[in-house]
């Protein structure tokens, strides 16, 4: 009886017919497989720009300022408006070099090992921006402040680096609801480590949040893997831009309740661009930074 199944299987395999639809029905497969697999890499693997390994071959021509971002996916931006390239375009013609230091899903104890590539860059400023991972991954209020402290502590020893906290990004467009609620302690740890340990503290949240619509019902949080990977679909396949999927989304500065949109991420760069020229960096740069 297998025999004879696998006699029919064989036949109706091997016409012509048959097997060009095979043929094709295996190709496209291989190509979906491959195309699902490079946008999840474009999308959650790939490094950013000029991470730290890439800059330690060297500084560019020029360069008299180097500022490390340090920080998660925020600061990656694979799924995020890219910050740290837009500060890129608009100052590093002027001897600013950016370093990317973001890796998706990272929590400050990530950062906290990975502090030695940080410091091998040598650099003028470090940023810093984490928090949400925190949050999200259960990791406890007093752990989250300790390895604030660390970092900060492990950087003002081992560099000369003038250094900002950044407050963690929303989680949600509501203020009020239970995911910024949470987030609202660890970034009042956030402020409190930097006025305690002498570093700057820059208000990002409290910004983002000052360009929602006042009084509109955001919609409740809800992120989740299929939704960055939708996300992902419509920015990289069909190069819809992320205020436009913020908008789809019902939202205004996140695309998928963390990530940013273009909008947010140019609040980001304007406060980190005003903090740059206020700390004197370069003073001559100050009124190509706006601050």
């Amino acid at each position: 009886m297998l025999t004879r199944v696998s006699q029919t299987a064989h036949r109706l395999l091997t016409t012509p017919e048959n097997t060009l639809t095979v043929t094709v029905a295996l190709t496209l497969l291989l190509l979906l497989a491959g195309g699902l697999g490079f946008l999840v890499y474009v999308a959650f693997k790939r490094q950013p720009a000029n991470p730290p390994k890439k800059f330690r071959q060297g500084r560019a021509p020029g360069t008299h300022t180097v500022m490390v971002a340090f920080g998660d996916s925020i600061t990656h931006a694979t799924l995020s408006a890219d910050w740290v390239g837009a500060l890129r375009n608009r100052l590093g013609p002027g001897g600013y070099e950016f370093v990317n230091a973001g890796l998706n899903g990272h929590t400050s104890a990530d950062l906290l090992r990975r502090i030695d590539e940080v410091v091998a860059c040598r650099p003028d400023a470090v940023t810093i921006m984490v928090g949400t991972n925190d949050v999200r991954n259960g990791i406890p209020l007093a752990q989250f402040h300790a390895n604030l402290d660390t970092i900060i502590s492990r950087l003002q020893a081992r560099t000369t680096a003038r250094i900002a906290l950044l407050s963690a990004t929303p989680l949600g467009e509501d203020p009020a609801g239970p995911a910024n609620q949470a987030l609202a302690e660890y970034n009042a740890a956030i402020k409190e480590t930097a006025e305690r340990m002498g570093v700057s503290y820059l208000p990002v949240h409290e910004a983002i949040v000052g360009h929602l619509g006042q009084g509109a019902t955001a919609p409740q949080f809800a992120f989740s893997f299929g939704l960055a990977l939708r996300i992902a679909v419509r920015h990289y396949l069909f190069r819809t831009s992320l205020d436009d999927i913020a908008r789809s989304n019902g939202l205004t500065m996140l695309t998928d309740h963390i990530h940013l949109s273009d909008r947010a991420g140019q609040v980001v760069a304007d406060l980190v661009a005003s903090w740059l020229g206020r700390r004197g960096l370069n003073p001559s740069a100050e009124s190509r930074l706006g601050g």
